[in-house]
């Protein structure tokens, strides 16, 4: 009964802020439109990762790049490592940023991501062999890697609880833009000295250089923008954090409202700071052996506890069945996927290919508004459902007219048509949804922790498929599109079977709902409550309210 009695009174801080909250959706970005300006342009990052996924894919078919890359791209085997090598080096990229996430700051992160970024590209854009493709993409994926990790990370941790969703959403809304500006960039850049013998190197090195740019505005901009509260609490900079969430929310610091979240920041961040001067005491100095022992700890306990080990599976399991829906199979290959499909020649495929970074664009756009309400789940599973569906009936397509496309002009169109259907249920389902769920469910002591596992599980299975999907087109064929689509299917019913809804909570309250609170230590329940009593969140028993030691405690 103490337990359940500690919960309920857990429960009344949630309660009251929720009270106090405004609305969700479109109406809530509006409410907050400085939090959603500073989000959008940290979205940047992804706007980056967006670009640099779709641009490839149709540099790979150019006449002028195959003449120069030919002994890589006339290999399936080797074509498979000029593409998937970007994502080896992300995999790398993500491990690496959880450590410079939580010493450097989210905000200076970025910058430094922006950097290894530029590095890369300026490496690819110079490139005279397949060498430098190779070693300027795997640079590059280190950059990107990051960004996918830190960016919305930054924006579930400085974004209202209502509207939270929205706001990482945005991460995804800028990578389909990227995809969507790439395609057509190439599709315009394709025609730079002719599309065939003739063409001019300028049209694939001019959209490759072009990424210098946003990456450019985002590294300098970030300078300028606040940083993450929930980090700045973590240091012990508590004035800085208020002042942070007082001209986010546009409210002055002793409003309800901020002192509330700002309170609920805190707690959570005493509670977790108590455990580990009690699990770790040999470790509190801030030296630098200390601090990586106490990250290896952290990482340890991802595994060792219950309720953190439910959460890098979901999290890992979510990112996993992500990648393998396919979806970068098809912003990858388009082209010569359109090709299979009977859209002759290359100029038709890249047009065929841009309409599929329109399609997702315009698809993750209700995502961002309606996400916060609709909730994770029924997008999730829905999307699933949707994209399994459209690669059934793409591999039934191909395997009556794969050898005999030409006289069956309308099935080839059909099937083009169903790869844009599934980059609609792709766009407004697990590309938003899938980022929003692996940012909001960790504790803040282990969040860059946990957020840098389930991304790293995003990049390894992203690299696997843009490594094994040229040899599957060229052996199983429209088998291809079968083994995307059963998976696609799998991924809903993992949601929809093992996956919670985290709608409308804050970052704060995820403990209960991974956590079963009667098999949780007592002791660590306790704690939650006395520091919840101690900061004013919930009323201290009647004897314990002029205690001077509770009264010194609400006052810092």
């Amino acid at each position: 009964m103490a337990g359940g009695a500690v919960g309920a009174d857990s429960n009344i801080a949630a309660a009251r802020r929720r009270a106090l909250a405004g609305k969700s959706g479109w109406a809530g970005l509006v409410q907050n439109r400085k939090v959603f300006a500073i989000a959008v342009f940290a979205s940047l990052g992804g706007l980056l990762y967006g670009y640099n996924q779709g641009v490839f894919s149709s540099v790979l078919v150019m006449s002028s790049f195959k003449d120069r890359m030919a002994s890589a791209v006339n290999d399936s085997g080797k074509q498979g490592w000029l593409v998937a090598i970007l994502e080896l080096g992300a995999w790398f990229g993500v491990l690496l940023t959880a450590y410079f996430a939580d010493k450097l700051s989210r905000k200076y992160t970025i910058v430094l991501a922006v950097c290894v970024f530029c590095v890369g590209v300026i490496v690819q854009t110079a490139a005279k062999e397949p060498s430098s493709i190779y070693g300027g993409r795997f640079v590059t994926g280190l950059g990107v890697g990051s960004l996918s990790m830190v960016v919305p990370l930054y924006n579930a941790e400085i974004a209202p609880p209502e509207v939270r969703g929205s706001l990482v959403a945005l991460q995804q809304l800028a990578i389909t833009f990227g995809i969507m500006v790439s395609f057509w960039i190439d599709y315009g850049t394709n025609f730079i000295g002719g599309t065939t013998d003739g063409q001019l190197e300028a049209a694939w090195r001019l959209p490759l250089g072009l990424q210098l740019v946003p990456a450019v505005i985002l590294g300098v901009g970030i300078l300028f923008m606040p940083f993450s509260p929930r980090w700045l609490v973590n240091q012990g900079r508590d004035d800085e954090a208020l002042a942070v969430l007082s001209s986010a929310r546009g409210l002055p610091p002793d409003a309800d409202l901020v002192r509330l979240e700002f309170l609920e920041i805190r707690a959570q961040y005493l509670f977790e700071k108590e455990v580990s001067e009690e699990k770790f005491p040999d470790y509190q100095d801030g030296s630098w052996s200390s601090d990586f022992k106490l990250g290896f700890y952290g990482y340890l306990s991802l595994i060792r506890e219950r309720n953190l080990l439910y959460r890098v599976a979901v999290g890992s399991l979510t990112m996993f069945f992500q990648q393998w829906t396919g979806v970068n199979a098809i912003l990858y290959y388009a082209p010569q996927i359109f090709q299979s499909l009977g859209l002759t020649g290359n100029t038709v495929s890249l047009l065929a290919t841009g309409v599929v970074g329109i399609v997702m664009f315009l698809a993750t756009i209700p995502a961002v508004l309606w996400v916060d309400q609709l909730g994770r789940k029924p997008v999730l599973v829905s999307g699933a459902f949707l994209m399994g569906t459209c690669h059934i009936l793409v591999a039934i397509l191909s395997g009556l007219f794969e050898d005999s496309w030409a006289s069956h002009v309308a099935a080839g169109w059909a099937a083009c048509a169903l790869v844009w259907i599934f980059s609609i249920g792709f766009g407004y389902s697990w590309g938003p949804c899938a980022w929003i769920l692996v940012a909001e469910i960790w504790p803040l002591s282990v969040r860059g922790k946990g957020l840098s596992i389930a991304a790293s599980s995003n990049w390894m299975n992203n690299f696997i498929v843009g490594q094994v999907t040229p040899t599957m087109m060229k052996h199983l064929r429209f088998g291809t599109f079968i083994f995307f689509g059963v998976f696609s299917l799998l991924g809903g019913l993992f949601v929809m079977f093992f996956v919670p809804e985290t709608k409308g909570l804050t970052l704060e309250e995820m403990d209960e709902l991974f956590g079963d609170s009667t098999g949780l230590a007592k002791a660590d329940l306790e704690r939650q409550h006395d520091i919840q009593r101690r900061l004013g969140l919930v009323e201290a028993p009647e004897k314990e309210r002029s205690s001077p030691s509770v009264e010194g405690e609400k006052q810092q």
